[in-house]
Parts: structure tokens; C-alpha cells; sequence
């Protein structure tokens, strides 16, 4: 069956120019944009519930611009002045260029990994006795702990958001050829607003080994996979298959 809509379960692109614009223009495709979960931030007596204090953490370990939000979303409504001596470790380029939207980055020390925690072993050993805040969603990939755990630092973790998600009771009745997903919390949300889905000639793909294995726990058929070495993006996976299916 040939491909005319896809329904992707993120935010739409802030720009144009993204991948799945070039895919909508080549093979004129309906391509809406719906995110199945969204972060919602806890409350300042939700921080104190898990007793931790900020002023007791003069490095602060940032693996998100969600964790960035929060973090400075809390010790403003905390009335917690962040000393200008804070040291910030971030787990990515992206995360630390966005760490200026709330401090003068050239006045502070920043630490930046390539894209994992693992990137910033030698950095964390400098500091080996100091204490680290980790501020996270109720959702904690297991690698963060464990690198950090083996790089033998004293660290506490801070749930300031949590994974929520979405209401998308309006979609019940529309139907998509192509349903893509990015995490296990997307395939959860599928199931928790449509408990009753069948997926019949709806296709899946996914992006990821969690949510491949999210996919099939929920006995889903799964039609286009990325990250591989041939299409490393998911607009390069979904264009390989309909390539296949509608034609050049």
C-alpha cells in the first residue's frame, strides 16, 4: 500500500528547511506533527519532599535543555541565588549553548562532552570529591547512573519534571499510514489514549533499540527501523520505504 500520510509523534520542526519538509515536497506527503508525551515540571514542596537542598551542590550536572528549564525554573521559585563559582557539566554542545540562555557563559565554568557522561570521565575525577546534582525527569536513562557510579563521584539525583502523556483523544477517528515513534514512552501513550488500537495496514517505525523493544512488547509490527548504518536518520529510513512502496 502506498504512503500519503505520516503522523509523527514529536513536536513539529521549528523551521521549513528540516528533513521532513524536503520528504513532504519530493513524494507530496500529509505529514502532521503531534507530540504523545510532554514534560510538566514538579512543585518547589515536591523538591523539598526529596530533601534536596541546592545550596548543597556547587556542580550541577545537565544532560537536557528540560533539565536546564527546571533546574533554574526551581531555584528561581526557591529564591536560590546560584553562586557565579557553579561549575556545569554538560552531556552535549547543544545542551551547553543553551545553557546561556540563563547564564553569561564566557563568567562561568562550563564542562562540555561530545554527546554521552562518559565524554566527561576526566573532567569528573578533578573534581572526584565534590559534590554533583544530577536535576532529571521521573524517566532516567540507566547509563547516566552507571557512568557516574563508575567514574566514582558523589552525586545525588533531583526529579524536577516528569514524562506525562498526552491527551490525543481528538486523533480516535483519523487514520495515518505511517505512525513514527521515538521513545517507549510514545508506544505507552498509543496504548494508554487507544487501549483498543489494532494496527491492521498502519505502519510503525521507530527509532531506537528502547523503543524498538517498547514496539514489540506491545506486539507491534514494526515496518521501518533507524537508526541503521545504511539510514541513520528516521527521514532516511521513511524515505527508503516509501521509495519501495510508492515509487520514485
Amino acid at each position: 500500500m502506498k504512503v500519503k500520510t505520516i503522523l509523527v509523534s514529536q513536536p513539529q520542526p521549528a523551521t521549513d528547511k528540516s528533513p521532513y519538509q524536503r520528504l513532504i515536497d519530493k513524494h507530496k506527503l500529509k505529514v502532521d506533527f503531534r507530540p504523545f508525551i510532554h514534560v510538566e515540571g514538579v512543585t518547589a514542596k515536591e523538591v523539598r519532599q526529596q530533601k534536596v537542598d541546592f545550596a548543597q551542590f556547587d556542580n550541577i550536572i545537565l544532560t537536557s535543555r528540560n533539565a536546564v528549564d527546571h533546574f533554574f525554573r526551581l531555584t528561581e521559585e526557591m529564591r536560590y541565588k546560584v553562586p557565579d563559582t557553579t561549575k556545569y557539566f554538560c552531556q552535549s554542545e547543544a545542551v551547553a549553548f543553551y545553557l546561556q540562555k540563563y547564564v553569561l557563559y564566557r563568567k562561568r565554568k562550563i564542562y562540555v562532552g561530545e554527546r554521552k557522561i562518559d565524554d566527561l570521565v576526566q573532567v569528573f575525577q578533578k573534581f572526584s570529591k565534590e559534590k554533583f546534582l544530577l536535576p532529571s525527569s521521573d524517566i532516567l536513562k540507566p547509563s547516566i547512573p552507571e557512568a557516574l557510579d563508575k567514574i566514582g563521584v558523589q552525586w545525588t539525583r533531583a526529579q524536577l519534571y516528569k514524562t506525562v502523556v498526552s491527551d490525543l483523544s481528538d486523533l480516535r477517528d483519523v487514520y495515518y499510514d505511517i505512525l513514527v515513534f521515538f521513545s517507549p514512552s510514545g508506544i505507552e501513550s498509543l496504548f494508554k489514549n487507544f487501549p483498543d488500537f489494532k494496527q491492521n495496514d498502519t505502519r510503525i517505525a521507530v527509532f531506537g533499540n528502547s523503543t524498538v523493544a517498547a514496539a514489540d512488547q506491545a506486539k507491534l509490527r514494526i515496518d521501518i527501523k533507524a537508526p541503521t548504518p545504511e539510514t541513520p536518520s528516521m527521514t532516511m529510513a521513511i524515505e527508503k520505504y516509501i521509495t519501495g512502496v510508492n515509487g520514485k
